[in-house]
């Protein structure tokens, strides 16, 4: 099958790390012998062009830039490359990307398949400021998202809710399909040494991590009141690190200084993909915080699958699709409560034996489930319904 996917951000920054699920799913679909041509869209635009991965995936950029001319452009090279694809596969709702292949597929008559990750809008609304141009956007974000898993010819949804809004839009059941995140089992081990991390940060008490981008709808400040109240409570021997980036940087680590946490908490900012399971391996106890909402129902969050993979015990907020994904195998904490999450953290680092089981359980619920071989296989269902009508 020749698959034409495409994703409106940098599969190559690790400023948009979230884009390692299209290309993961987009190995896997070359390891079972299909063709995959991957559409991206750099952030910083330099003329680039189409290459070969290592993995075989042929990974072409489209502009981002801004403009009428840039914007049509698009439609007519996205239009071209329809020709050869059997499916076109596009991931998120932004115009830019969503609507030349909604576009090309149509005038090419090809089977369009919408991978629906994540409720984009309500992300929107919790990372920006009001203003009128704010809710302009906001509108034709969600007439958008609301609109194109309705015309698509299946859609794969990562979460439960997002199934049920799936269903609320008026889709078929039958054209809709599960599609959590998934880890690499190979990249993300239990056996990877973390200790050359430790080294350069001369870390020598347990580690406490989180991963994940600094911007809205993340929730790693209850990660640093955690931090704070673990500290400063109850036992001065333990480090903090946060791996990631994003705009909430300069705030959050203000407020780790307001928390007096200097010396306790690594900020190491963004990092390459292929470096984060060293910095995972490092840690003692990995979290995943978040308050509960509409944006956090919504999520499968790949932080939780890359610990489970790299068989770390696990202290998460009990919301959305967290639970599904843990299943005994990590500690659930009240969302939004930093006091829960401290509570957490200190009942595995009070208890071995605890701490070994949950570290067992992780890897085991990562080889049955939550991989990237087990999502591929559920989307590869998908373009069979839609192109072959096969179910």
């Amino acid at each position: 099958m020749n698959i034409l996917m495409v994703h409106p951000h940098d599969i190559f920054s690790s400023e948009e790390p979230w884009t390692v699920r299209i290309v993961y799913l987009a190995g896997e679909f070359v390891k079972n012998g299909h063709s995959v041509k991957l559409v991206y869209f750099p952030l910083y635009w330099k003329g680039q062009g189409p290459q070969q991965l290592s993995n075989g995936i042929i990974a072409i950029p489209f502009s981002r830039r801004h403009g009428p001319h840039i914007f049509i452009s698009n439609i007519i090279k996205m239009h071209g490359l329809a020709k050869w694809a059997d499916i076109i596969h596009f991931q998120k709702c932004f115009y830019h990307a969503a609507i030349p292949a909604l576009i090309s597929a149509f005038l090419r008559n090809k089977p369009l398949h919408y991978d629906w990750d994540d409720w984009e809008v309500k992300i929107y609304e919790v990372s920006t400021k009001p203003g009128i141009m704010t809710r302009l956007i906001h509108v034709f974000l969600n007439t958008l998202e609301m609109v194109i898993p309705k015309i698509c010819d299946t859609v794969s949804c990562a979460s439960e809710r997002l199934k049920t809004e799936c269903e609320n839009l008026g889709v078929d059941e039958s054209r809709i399909f599960e599609a959590h995140v998934g880890a690499d089992l190979t990249h993300f081990r239990p056996d990877i040494s973390g200790e050359t991390v430790r080294e350069n940060y001369a870390i020598k008490n347990p580690l406490i991590l989180y991963l994940g981008q600094l911007h809205g709808g993340q929730y790693v400040e209850l990660f640093i009141e955690a931090a704070a109240e673990l500290i400063n409570d109850h036992r001065q021997d333990i480090s903090f690190m946060i791996v990631g980036g994003g705009y909430r940087s300069k705030e959050l680590k203000e407020m780790a200084e307001k928390l007096k946490l200097n010396g306790k908490l690594i900020f190491t900012g963004a990092l390459p993909h292929l470096d984060i399971p060293k910095y995972i391996a490092a840690a003692d106890i990995c979290v995943a915080c978040f308050e509960e909402n509409e944006v956090t129902m919504c999520k499968s969050p790949l932080k939780i699958v890359e610990y489970l993979a790299s068989g770390k015990a696990i202290v998460a907020s009990d919301v959305g699709e967290v639970p599904n994904m843990l299943r005994g195998a990590g500690i659930l904490t009240e969302p939004g409560n930093a006091g829960s999450l401290a509570s957490g953290i200190l009942k595995i680092l009070r208890d071995s034996d605890l701490k070994d089981d949950l570290q067992k359980l992780a890897r085991k619920r990562a080889e049955e489930k939550y991989n990237w071989e087990v999502t591929a296989e559920n989307i590869m269902r998908a373009y069979k319904k839609s192109a072959f009508n096969i179910d």
